[in-house]
């Protein structure tokens, strides 16, 4: 159905429909275009990127597709599972992907199972590829969350904010953007991790470490404000707790701890590269370099 999506603070206000477009009775909706749109150009810069992590840029790209296939059924799994009480009397419609009920985490681990199973067998360094895979998934996410917002869901709770969004899709409720602040937090951390990587990385890890502080920071506090969270299947000390929040603040700490523990490793290739290709030295490639 299309909304009418208003955000009265700043006074804006227009019309949205999730379907881009129909073939026959087949409905092609914004949140596929976008989510694919998201997915290529991360591919695009992964493969741009493979030379500075010392990665074969072909063998990468088999373990993207096999990461793109598990992604999915990872991201439908984690879903399902935390709705068990509906799916678990209706395993059927766990095929059913397409009425929706998807788990970026469900997703992000499904992609790494297969993406690194495929790496390991390719005998690739299985780092270097994490650090190229994580600020992919950071393009995918940032661009990825307007498709929610063609939905009009993954917002959050209800708010006064200059920013609040309502819409037929949150009952005319002013509400928290959710969709918007975990796409502006990825971009942002895809500029950062890129240009970190480009000039100041020393060791294969450090980009995939710096990724987990990163989103795993945001996640815990976006999931708080979210209303449409998956639960636990039981309480903590009488608490309902949200299964994506636990899981943030846990990547959070884990990385923060992994870069304490790897604070002094340097690994001169990274070094070395930037010197021979004059990335941070003022100076372009050389013949010499190139020899």
């Amino acid at each position: 159905m299309p909304y009418h999506v208003q955000f009265p603070g700043f006074g804006w206000e227009f019309d949205i429909n999730p379907i881009a477009f129909s073939i026959g009775d087949y409905k092609v909706y914004w949140y596929g275009i976008i989510i694919a749109c998201g997915l290529l150009l991360a591919v695009l810069y992964a493969w741009k990127s493979s030379p500075r992590y010392k990665v074969d840029g072909s063998k990468l790209i088999n373990c993207i597709f096999a990461g793109i296939i598990t992604g999915i059924i990872g991201a439908r799994l984690y879903f399902c599972f935390f709705k068990w009480d509906y799916y678990g009397q209706n395993p059927i419609e766990i095929l059913y992907i397409n009425n929706g009920g998807l788990a970026i985490y469900g997703g992000i681990i499904g992609a790494l199972l297969g993406g690194l199973t495929v790496a390991k067998i390719q005998k690739m360094e299985i780092m270097p590829v994490l650090d190229i895979a994580m600020v992919g998934f950071l393009i995918g996410q940032g661009i990825g969350r307007w498709g929610n917002f063609m939905n009009q869901e993954a917002y959050g709770a209800p708010t006064d904010l200059p920013w609040r969004m309502l819409s037929e899709g949150t009952d005319n409720i002013g509400v928290h953007p959710c969709f918007f602040y975990e796409s502006m937090w990825c971009l942002l951390g895809f500029v950062l991790l890129h240009f970190y990587g480009k000039y100041k990385q020393k060791y294969s890890g450090q980009i995939f470490f710096m990724y987990l502080v990163w989103y795993g920071f945001e996640r815990t506090v976006v999931e708080g404000l979210r209303t449409d969270s998956l639960y636990l299947p039981f309480q903590i000390f009488g608490a309902d707790i949200r299964v994506s929040q636990v899981l943030s603040a846990v990547i959070f700490i884990t990385g923060i701890v992994f870069l304490i523990i790897y604070r002094k490793k340097e690994d001169s290739f990274y070094a070395d590269y930037r010197r021979k290709k004059g990335i941070g030295t003022g100076k372009g490639r050389s013949k010499k370099a190139d020899a």
